[in-house]
């Protein structure tokens, strides 16, 4: 055990010092370059291949087609953001954005069409 007179050093020297921690959510955090966030789909760029349903290792993407256009239905609660539907759509009609914030209340309101 520390002696009082050593802890109390140690106690003011730290009064000084800038904190280590980030003031969220008071204060946005600068995320970096390539964060994978929320999903964003382009339906105009979508022709229906489905490679990135595929290629998704938690299923969940769903692609499906509503009149002569694509619709994707994505599972926030199943993804686990690695960003491969991305990486294997050639029409890039999916993108990572840098929202994060998804937490919900109710499962069912994490299953969005994006």
């Amino acid at each position: 055990m520390k002696r009082p007179g050593k802890m109390l050093r140690e106690v003011l020297s730290h009064l000084t010092k800038k904190p280590a921690t980030k003031k969220y959510p008071a204060e946005p955090i600068k995320l970096p370059d390539g964060f994978r966030g929320r999903l964003r789909f382009y339906p105009e760029k979508c022709v229906g291949c489905k490679l990135c349903m595929k290629d998704c290792p938690a299923n969940a993407i769903t692609i499906e087609k509503v009149g002569d256009t694509f619709e994707a239905i994505v599972n926030l609660d199943r993804c686990i953001y690695c960003a491969q539907c991305v990486d294997s759509c050639n029409k890039k009609a999916l993108e990572m954005t840098k929202q994060f914030e998804l937490a919900q209340i109710d499962r069912r309101a994490l299953k969005v069409k994006v």
